[in-house]
């Protein structure tokens, strides 16, 4: 079995007995390597991310607990030497993941080998990772490793946020983010399944979603597949949505643009696999505004959408971001905001007084709104808000509903429900609520609430 170049290290001394009876052995994966130099490469790659990860590499395939097979795919004879290695090691060793240039050709593959656990394409390395971690978890050495699974985060432990792509491809006219982060680049679909599992297996209760353009995940890759659990996993925002609500932790979406596949996720959120959630930023209603800032302009057919969603879901809370005082906003146009909020009934917001961004195509727009104006908007904004969320808040008194506990000291304890993300949004208040740890999913009844929070009274943990 042609595995790796790589010469045996000397064998260590043998470590106490103690330690050696609390270390698992490590996961081993046996390689072959085909094709020219660039392959080779490829490989080598691969092998340095297996080896960081603690992974041994199987000198035979009896050794081996997963084989990769790096295939190569310029010539018809080389194909006809991939193959024949994939059916050498399925034989051998039964538990196979396929790679490289003979890769692009996964149906034909799958039709002489069936069996194969994954079949990636070239420089595909981040999806051999997950098809190796999904055969073989690697494994984690708490006495060795520096750094745990998960990573290292800033966020308390009960919740993490979880980027599923960089870069943006909207132009939007007050935006820069383009230039500074680059178009739509997402991440393969097991990739990030591959961490969410990680932070969940961590103590993780609510992942929070974001990018700056979650609903256009994959556009950029096609929405490749990649392997996840012995199937399939298509970088699609319905797809990776629902794979994220099978692993039993809350599953938050962020800056979701309305796109019309954004309705499919809907169903999932009805049947409690994602939270009934969506941060959508409209940034306005008025349609002289929204074209001007080079965003959609349909502000009836979004407050109609938004009416259907909550047939669905009737727990769905909306939050978005608006601008006031853009270039060229009138008071017409205002006021057309306020009355959209109201008609929309937007559960939480957040308002910005516009500025002007070095590079960003707006400050040529003519129109500029003074200073004094954009204040004054402002403070009619979130009165009118307040208004809006101090109604549809009050609804939720008599309600008993699930709180995840962020702080807890003597005098009671504060989360968030469902409806509440961390630091942007409200807290539910659970004053004589003791013997309660941050993480902690707990049961309880609203007793009364404001334009923000809620209060409640304790009544189990979930």
């Amino acid at each position: 079995m042609a595995t790796t170049t790589l010469k045996p290290r000397p064998r260590p001394k043998a470590a106490p007995r103690a330690t050696r009876a609390r270390r698992k052995a490590a996961p081993k994966v046996g390689f072959v390597s085909l094709g020219c130099p660039k392959a080779l490469v490829d490989s080598e790659r691969i092998i340095t991310r297996l080896r960081s990860e603690g992974y041994e590499i199987a000198r035979d395939y009896a050794g081996a607990d997963v084989v990769v097979v790096n295939t190569c795919g310029f010539l018809n004879s080389a194909k006809q030497e991939s193959l024949d290695a994939i059916g050498e090691a399925m034989a051998e060793n039964g538990r196979v993941v396929v790679t490289g240039c003979l890769g692009v050709e996964k149906d034909r593959i799958l039709a002489e080998h069936p069996g194969v656990l994954a079949v990636t394409g070239p420089h595909q390395y981040e999806a051999v990772m997950a098809a190796v971690h999904d055969a073989v978890p690697p494994l984690h050495d708490p006495f060795m490793d520096l750094v745990p699974p998960e990573g290292l985060h800033l966020t308390p432990r009960h919740y993490a946020y979880l980027k599923i792509s960089e870069g943006c491809n909207n132009r939007c006219s007050f935006c820069i983010i383009p230039s500074l982060r680059g178009r739509l680049a997402s991440r393969p679909a097991a990739q990030v399944m591959t961490e969410a599992e990680r932070l969940v297996k961590a103590g993780v209760k609510e992942l929070l979603v974001i990018s700056q353009d979650t609903s256009a995940y994959g556009l950029d890759i096609k929405y490749a597949e990649s392997p996840w659990k012995g199937a399939s996993l298509k970088a699609k925002f319905y797809d990776l949505s629902k794979a994220l609500g099978d692993l039993g932790a809350w599953v938050r979406l962020h800056y979701v643009y309305p796109y019309p596949h954004v309705d499919d996720v809907l169903p999932l959120m009805a049947e409690s696999k994602v939270l009934p959630y969506l941060d959508i930023p409209f940034q306005h209603a008025s349609p002289a505004v929204l074209k001007a800032m080079r965003r959609p302009a349909h502000q009836e057919k979004t407050a109609t959408r938004i009416q259907s969603w909550r047939r669905q879901v009737p727990d769905l809370a909306v939050r978005s971001t608006f601008i006031v005082g853009f270039p060229g906003e009138t008071e017409t146009d205002f006021r057309m905001l306020l009355d959209w909020i109201s008609e929309a009934r937007i559960n939480r917001a957040g308002c910005f007084k516009y500025e002007t961004v070095e590079g960003a195509a707006a400050n040529a727009l003519p129109g500029a709104v003074p200073e004094e104006v954009k204040e004054e908007r402002w403070h009619r904004f979130m009165a009118a808000q307040q208004e809006v969320s101090r109604t549809l808040m009050a609804e939720r008194v008599g309600r008993t509903i699930d709180v995840l506990i962020d702080e807890a000291d003597d005098g009671g304890a504060t989360g968030r429900s469902q409806w509440d993300a961390p630091e942007i949004d409200g807290s539910v208040h659970l004053p004589g609520a003791i013997g309660l740890k941050p993480g902690d999913l707990v049961r309880a009844t609203v007793t009364h609430s404001d334009e923000y929070d809620l209060w409640a009274e304790l009544a189990q943990k979930a």
